[in-house]
């Protein structure tokens, strides 16, 4: 089985992306993989066979051409489809014969959309895993975020997609659930009062890095703190030395020197990866017991 598809059109966070590299942090080397693992999953559940590896791509969309006969499924925000000028319905799979064109633009809600595949996209995984971080120019193709006039091989077919996953629904008003960090006891009292309860903006200065959001002013320059650098997970919320509040996202850097005052919990990640710049957001701190029951569906 053989062939490929061809870009004709992506932005400029468009890149190759599977589950990740999970347990590599002790190597200097970030985990990567889709920013929002939900939809990730879910486009995968859509199909009868999926590759491990896919293409997640932004707002401003794609657009491929595929050169053989496959099934291709698609998930994540709201996106508006079509394949050879015809609409299709979103958060669904669809049958693409040689010579499609498919065209993906944006829709009303979300940063980041995925297209996944029912055989592997062919490109040589590094460190087990074919995810892109493109910070540091590692594995998806070339190292890089994909541009139009590349061109995908594709390989066998994918394994059984097994069960069928929810389309993850679009972000609402609830808080972003947090544990307190590894540093909260750095920032005074009122500081922590005024971190829960007051909506912070997400900003335009966002990437599969991190996400920084406008603080108006709840952080002092003169209470930052800076501190000997030690390991950070995606989620972490780090105050930089302007007051901006940053929280790290799956391409983070290994270590950090920025105090940390929380970590959203793994649960609401997703929700939070798709708040579009201009959203408000406000933060609500819960035990380790909760996050662990949510994290598991339970809450």
């Amino acid at each position: 089985m053989s062939g490929a598809l061809r870009i004709l059109r992506a932005g400029p966070l468009a890149t190759i992306q599977d589950r990740g590299r999970p347990g590599m942090l002790r190597y200097g080397i970030g985990a990567s993989g889709a920013m929002v693992k939900g939809a990730f999953a879910a486009a995968g559940g859509l199909l009868e066979r999926r590759g491990s590896a896919g293409i997640e791509f932004t707002t401003t969309g794609l657009d491929f051409a595929v050169d053989c006969d496959l099934q291709a499924g698609f998930c994540g925000g709201a996106f508006r489809l079509t394949v050879n000028g015809e609409a299709r319905n979103w958060d669904a799979a669809h049958r693409l014969e040689a010579g499609a064109v498919v065209r993906i633009a944006p829709g009303g809600w979300g940063n980041y959309g995925y297209l996944r595949l029912d055989r592997e996209i062919a490109t040589t995984p590094l460190l087990g895993s074919r995810s892109t971080n493109s910070v540091v120019g590692l594995g998806g193709f070339e190292g890089r975020a994909l541009l139009a006039g590349d061109r995908l091989p594709l390989g066998e077919a994918g394994e059984e997609a097994g069960t069928e996953c929810a389309a993850p629904a679009a972000p609402d008003d609830r808080p972003v659930r947090v544990l307190w960090g590894l540093h909260a006891d750095l920032f005074p009292s009122v500081l922590r009062s005024r971190f829960v309860s007051t909506p912070f903006e997400i900003s335009k200065r966002l990437d599969r890095m991190g996400v920084r959001l406008d603080n108006g002013g709840v952080f002092p320059q003169d209470r930052i703190l800076s501190l000997v650098s030690d390991a950070v997970v995606a989620g972490d919320i780090q105050i930089l030395g302007d007051g901006t509040p940053i929280v790290l996202m799956r391409d983070h850097q290994p270590t950090g020197g920025y105090p940390r005052i929380a970590t959203i919990i793994t649960a609401d990640l997703d929700r939070f990866a798709q708040m579009r710049p201009g959203t408000f957001v406000r933060f609500e701190p819960v035990t380790l017991d909760r996050a662990l029951a949510a994290g598991k569906g339970a809450l």
